[in-house]
C-alpha cells in the first residue's frame, strides 16, 4: 500500500470511527435548528467545571476554525476556581470570552444557568467530576445542545446504564458529542493502527500498559477541614473517593485502558486484579496504592495494566502491544505526544525499528475539538457518548476486580445494582453526602475478600 492511499485509509477510518455514527439525519424531525454554516453561525460555549481541565478545553474550543466561537457562561461550585478560569480564558482571547459577572454561576444548580444561557445548537463543556456527567447530559439533551464532556463518563454499573441510554437519546436528535479521550484522536495511533491491522506486528499476543508514578491530583485526602461540608470537600476532592470520581483508578488509567483496547479492537470480557495500600499516614482517601489487573478479551488475549501512586518508586507511563512478529509501542512518556513506532522481535532496540510515526504529532486535545466542530458545522454524523461509557465501564470492571478480590465480567459490572450517589442529582452544598466518614473521620476503604459483592 502506498503512503497516498495509507493516508486516505487512515482518514477514512479516522471518521468513521471517531464517533460517528451511522444513520440519516434526524434534525427535521426534532425539530432542533442544529447546522451552523461554516464561516457564519456563531457556536456560545458555556463552561460547566471551571478546573484546569475544563479551563483547557475552553481554550481549545475557542481556537478552533472555520467558525466564530464565544464563551458566553460558566459554572462552579467554587468561586475561587471560576474566577481563576475565567482569568485565564479572557486574557489574549478579546471578545471571544464574554462573560459578565451575571453568567458566572455557583452552586451544585449552577450547570442549568449556564446552560439556560445556551440556544439549541450550542455547546456545553462537562468538566466536573464524572459523577455529575448523566445529570448534565440529561439537561443537554432536553435543551438540544451538542456536549463535550471529560472522562471518565461513569464511575460504576447503574450510571453508565443511565449514560447509555442517554447516548441514544442524543443520537436520536442529531446531537454531536464529543468525549475527552483524545488518544482517540491523534493522527500518530492512527497510523500505528493502520499498519497493526495490515499485520506489521503479526497476530497480537499480549498488551501492557503502565501509569506509575508518585501521587498527583487528589490522590490522597487528609481529614475533611472544619469549614468545609462533606458534600463540598468529597467533589473537590473527586480523585479521592468512588462516588465522585470513580477513584485514581477511573481517572488516572481509562487512557491507557481505551487506547489498548483501540488497538486491539474490542473491548475485554472480564478482568482479575490485585492492589493494596501503603504508608498511608492521615489519609481517608479510598484508593490503593497499586493496581495490578489482567484483562481478558474474548479471543483470550490479555492485556496486563500496572498502576502506581508511590514516591520514589521507578516509574513508566506508557503502553505497548506485543505481536507474533513484532512490538508496537502505542505510547510512551505519557499521552502526548505518542512517539508511536513498530519493532521487528519483542525487543525495542533502535536498530529493529520499521517504523516510527511523523514528528512534529498535531495535538490531540486540539485534534478532538477541531473534530467536534467540524461535525456541528457540516452537521456530520458525530456521537462518541456509548464508547466513551463503555470505556468508563471497562475502566470501573478493572477497578471492581481489584477492590473485591474476584474476577469481574462485563455482564456483571455492567448489571451491577450497586450506584455508589444514587441521589446525585439532588445534591446541594449544605446537604448530606454519598459518602459518610466513621466517628474517626474515616471512610470505608475497599476490603477485598471480606467485602465480595460490592467496592466498598
Amino acid at each position: 500500500m502506498s503512503d497516498t492511499q495509507r493516508r486516505t485509509g487512515s482518514r477514512r477510518r479516522f471518521l468513521r470511527d471517531a464517533g460517528a455514527i451511522a444513520g440519516a439525519s434526524t434534525l427535521a424531525a426534532a425539530g432542533i435548528p442544529l447546522v451552523h454554516a461554516a464561516g457564519s453561525d456563531l457556536i456560545q460555549v458555556a463552561l460547566i467545571g471551571c478546573g484546569g481541565r475544563g479551563t483547557g478545553a475552553a481554550g481549545e474550543a475557542l481556537s478552533t476554525k472555520g467558525g466564530p466561537m464565544k464563551l458566553v457562561a460558566m459554572a462552579d461550585i467554587f468561586e475561587n476556581r471560576l474566577k481563576g478560569s475565567y482569568d485565564n480564558l479572557a486574557r489574549g482571547r478579546g471578545d471571544k470570552v464574554d462573560v459578565p459577572p451575571e453568567r458566572r454561576f455557583l452552586g451544585f444548580d449552577a450547570y442549568k444557568k449556564a446552560m439556560d444561557c445556551l440556544k439549541a445548537g450550542d455547546v456545553a463543556i462537562f468538566a466536573t467530576p464524572p459523577a455529575f456527567r448523566w445529570v448534565h447530559f440529561k439537561y443537554a439533551i432536553e435543551k438540544g445542545i451538542h456536549v463535550f464532556m471529560e472522562k471518565p463518563v461513569t464511575v460504576d454499573g447503574p450510571t453508565t446504564r443511565k449514560l447509555l441510554a442517554l447516548a441514544d437519546e442524543s443520537v436520536k436528535k442529531n446531537l454531536k458529542v464529543g468525549v475527552g479521550l483524545m488518544c482517540r484522536h491523534c493522527r500518530a495511533r492512527y497510523e500505528l493502527i493502520d499498519r497493526v491491522r495490515e499485520g506489521m506486528i503479526g497476530d497480537i499476543i499480549a498488551m501492557r500498559a503502565y501509569r506509575m508514578h508518585g501521587p498527583v491530583g487528589y490522590f490522597a485526602s487528609d481529614p475533611k477541614p472544619a469549614n468545609m461540608s462533606e458534600v463540598v470537600y468529597q467533589t473537590q476532592r473527586f480523585h479521592s473517593f468512588l462516588w465522585s470520581g470513580g477513584g485514581c483508578y477511573s481517572d488516572f488509567y481509562i487512557h491507557n485502558i481505551d487506547e489498548c483496547c483501540w488497538v486491539k479492537g474490542s473491548w475485554p470480557v472480564r478482568a482479575q486484579a490485585t492492589g493494596g495500600r501503603h504508608y498511608r499516614g492521615r489519609s481517608v482517601d479510598q484508593n490503593f496504592d497499586n493496581y495490578s489487573v489482567e484483562y481478558t478479551f474474548g479471543d483470550g488475549g490479555k492485556l496486563f495494566l500496572y498502576g502506581r501512586c508511590m514516591v520514589d518508586a521507578d516509574e513508566e507511563f506508557a503502553s505497548y502491544a506485543h505481536g507474533s512478529k513484532g512490538l508496537a509501542v502505542i505510547s510512551s512518556a505519557g499521552h502526548t505526544p505518542a512517539h508511536c513506532r513498530i519493532y521487528k522481535g519483542q525487543n525495542p532496540a533502535a536498530a529493529d525499528a520499521v517504523w516510527k510515526c511523523k514528528t512534529p504529532e498535531p495535538n490531540p486535545y486540539q485534534l478532538e475539538w477541531d473534530d467536534l466542530i467540524e461535525a456541528i458545522r457540516q452537521d456530520k454524523p458525530y456521537n462518541e457518548a456509548r464508547r466513551g461509557a463503555e470505556a468508563s465501564l471497562v475502566t470501573s470492571m478493572g477497578r471492581m476486580a481489584a477492590h473485591t478480590g474476584r474476577t469481574i465480567t462485563y455482564e456483571e459490572i455492567l448489571n451491577s445494582d450497586h450506584e455508589f450517589a444514587p441521589g446525585v442529582d439532588t445534591l446541594t452544598s449544605d446537604g448530606p453526602a454519598p459518602l459518610t466518614a466513621d466517628a474517626n473521620g474515616k471512610y470505608p476503604v475497599p476490603q477485598p475478600g471480606l467485602q465480595r459483592k460490592r467496592e466498598y
